[in-house]
This record gives C-alpha cells, structure tokens and sequence, in this order.
C-alpha cells in the first residue's frame, strides 16, 4: 500500500519503505524475549527472530534498499545483554548485514548496554533521533528533541498499536495497525511492533484515555487512520473515532 508517492507500507507486513532513502524501517523487535519469559518459567516457542527475518528479507529481496532504520527496542532485556540476546542479535544482524545494507538503529528504552556491540556489529547507533531528508525518527518513550521544522513527517515506534475488530463470523480479532496522523503541521506515521508476540496498546478502545508515547497524547487520536495489518494484507480502516463507535 502506498501511504503517499515516497512511502509504502510493505502489504501485510510491519514495515515500511521510504523510496527517498532507499531505507526499510521497522521498530520493537524485542529480540531475546522467549528467553526472558523461560527465565521467568513461561516457556514459549523461539519464533520471534524467525518470524522477523523472514519478513525483512522478503521486503529487501523485491525492494533491494540501501538501509535498514531500526525505530527503537532491537533488544527486550531492560539489563545488560543476557547471552541468548547477543546469540539472537548477532544472528539477526549476520543475515541483515549479507544483503550489503547500511543498519542504522535508533535507541529505544530497552536498548541500554547495546551501544557497547556497535563496532562489533557495524551499525551506526542514535541516541535520541535520526533525521535524514525530511524524514525525523524517534523510538517515542519521549517527545522529539530537535527541531521538527526541519522535517515533513515524523515516524515513531513504541506504542505497539493494535486494533481490536468483529470479522464477518463473529469472531473477535486483534490486528496489529500503523497509526498516521497529523502533529500540529507535521505527518505522523506511528508503526506497529514487528515483534511476534508485541500486540501492544489496543487504540480503538473508548475507554483507553492516555497512551505511553507522549506523542500520542498529543495528538486529535480519534481522527488518526488505522492501517491494519493481517494475513498478508494492508488495510485502511479509516478513523480511530468510528472504530470506537463499533469496539466489540
């Protein structure tokens, strides 16, 4: 799906591809998770990197960028990285970097410790936000700190947005959805989580009155289009505001 002539939105697929920039950018990987929750004593099956590779390398074998941003939360431990994170990211980025691309990552509130493998991996690390062209991107557990007159669009990751929907048979669905909306003069494309198991924040509950990205309070949601993401599909839902009205 096309978002406008220099985006498009990977169909059915928590990615995005800025033409411009030649660039993929997908946010919240959470690599390492399975392995936090088995520490824990919930043991789940380890798909999530899978799961990720799978779709990043669809998107560079047909599109062929230049660049992978990475929006925030490659990793999940909040601590430093436990050994099956390092085995995952080091996976992760041996099967990125075969391609020839460029991985830039942006840091996001669970990425501490991660700036230590940056020569390691050969990746360019961002404290707080990266802009290029028109473009600024921020993992979004803060307010952007640069000046945003310089750029058209912002794009952010954090919230994991979803919504929650009634399929044609009744059956109660949760989709994943990028959030695109406006803040004050400046296009907002907020991206759903490419994590397997990172539902996320559901948007279109009439309940929910505050979100953790403080953008998103910032923000008219009720007029924000959610563009949802399931079986391989791309769809436009339409406003926040009628989603509401039919939360099931």
């Amino acid at each position: 799906m096309m978002l406008n002539s220099d985006i498009e939105l990977i169909e059915g697929r928590p990615i995005v591809y800025i033409k411009s920039l030649s660039a993929l950018v997908c946010s919240d990987l959470h690599l390492g998770y399975e392995d936090m929750m088995a520490a824990k004593g919930i043991f789940i099956p380890h798909v999530n990197l899978k799961n990720i590779l799978e779709q990043l390398c669809y998107a560079i074998e047909i599109l062929k960028p230049k660049l992978l941003i990475i929006n925030g939360d490659i990793k999940n431990e909040f601590s430093s990285t436990k050994t099956h994170e390092f085995n995952e990211l080091f996976d992760f980025f041996k099967n990125i970097k075969k391609n020839n691309i460029k991985i830039i990552l942006i840091k996001g509130n669970h990425d501490n410790y991660i700036n230590r493998y940056k020569h390691q991996f050969n990746i360019e690390i961002y404290e707080n936000e990266f802009i290029s062209g028109k473009y600024l991107f921020f993992h979004g557990e803060f307010m952007p700190i640069g000046n945003i007159n310089e750029v058209d669009f912002l794009i952010v990751g954090h919230e994991h947005p979803s919504i929650k929907i009634t399929n044609d048979n009744g059956r109660i669905e949760r989709l994943k959805c990028f959030l695109y909306s406006k803040y004050h003069n400046k296009k907002l494309l907020v991206l759903p989580a490419i994590s397997y198991f990172a539902l996320g924040t559901i948007i279109n509950d009439p309940k929910r009155i505050d979100f953790i990205s403080p953008i998103l309070n910032e923000i008219n949601i009720d007029s924000a289009n959610a563009i949802a993401i399931g079986y391989n599909e791309t769809i436009n839902f339409g406003r926040i505001e009628l989603l509401k009205c039919v939360y099931p």
